[in-house]
């Protein structure tokens, strides 16, 4: 999918997001004085946008330093708004840099069932497969069989090599065993899935403490990278599952999925305010081209309804 295509569905997917924003700006914002009271209303919209009140402080303390007193049309507000995400946004759009000097790369996956985690490394694979490197999945999640078939899905569709165990098996040595696979592969990148049992925190948390503790037996630096996936449609319950995930492990960078069904786009400005962590990419759909690198830029203007 070219990245002009990607914006179009970035913008489409963040219709519901969008025009949440853009009617409460229209409505407020048609050639009116930047006063008190509209910067309040302002402020008001971007914490219901779930862009959190951090964030919504910083975007109006800025509007209040540069256009306080001034007339503004409702089309001014949008594009310095888009300005102002973009610069929120920017330090965390970071995409995820495999080391070529490591074969593989070791990345751990984690989030909660349902936010798009396994689909989100069958992805990746098939990403790393068309850019020519050689890519491994491990069904780490061995108490789910949907989760197992669907990466052996991807790896047909994919032509990657997925390392899978008996059911309900014990998830850390078939973590060390798709290492010891993926290294003999000379592999680029060694993707492993996870349980994502939340509502049994302290056996998820032994469970994936173990996963590093027995791949480290062979590669003292794994896991490289551990990925957060966090759904976009749950808004700021993503907050706690990045809290919840750091008392874990160390969560080195986010993917966010679902935004294409999601009115809650906001909660990745809120995310980059709170934790600062690299978002590595967004998800618009179930295709693999709609997984895609992040970019500030078109994030922002994506969300409040700005062209390009």
């Amino acid at each position: 999918m070219a990245l002009g295509s990607f914006f179009s569905r970035l913008k489409e997917g963040l219709t519901r997001s969008t025009q949440k924003i853009t009617e409460t700006i229209t409505a407020v914002f048609k050639k009116r004085r930047l006063d008190d009271e509209a910067l309040e209303e302002l402020e008001d919209l971007l914490i219901t946008a779930d862009l959190g009140t951090e964030a919504a402080k910083k975007i109006i303390a800025s509007f209040r330093r540069t256009r306080f007193g001034k007339e503004v049309t409702d089309e001014e507000i949008k594009t310095t708004l888009a300005e102002e995400i973009a610069l929120i946004l920017a330090p965390v759009a970071r995409p995820l840099v495999l080391n070529p000097a490591l074969k593989p790369h070791v990345v751990l996956v984690v989030g909660v069932n349902g936010t798009g985690k396994t689909t989100t490394i069958g992805k990746l694979a098939q990403i790393y497969q068309e850019e020519g490197r050689r890519a491994v999945m491990a069904a780490g999640d061995t108490f789910r069989a949907a989760a197992v078939e669907q990466l052996q899905i991807w790896g047909e569709r994919t032509g990657t090599k997925v390392i899978s165990g008996k059911p309900n098996g014990d998830s850390a040595g078939l973590a060390f065993d798709a290492l010891t696979q993926a290294a003999a592969d000379k592999a680029d990148v060694l993707l492993i899935d996870t349980a994502g049992r939340l509502h049994n925190k302290g056996a998820l948390m032994e469970e994936l403490r173990k996963i590093i503790r027995v791949i480290r037996k062979q590669d003292a630096t794994a896991p490289h990278s551990v990925l957060l996936v966090l759904d976009a449609t749950t808004g700021q319950n993503a907050i706690q599952q990045v809290k919840v995930f750091k008392e874990m492990v160390d969560v080195t960078g986010l993917v966010v999925t679902k935004l294409d069904g999601s009115a809650r786009g906001g909660i990745v400005v809120a995310l980059a305010e709170t934790f600062g962590l690299p978002v590595h990419a967004v998800g618009v759909g179930e295709k693999a081209g709609d997984l895609r690198p992040f970019d500030a830029g078109d994030f922002a203007r994506g969300l409040v309804g700005a062209d390009r």
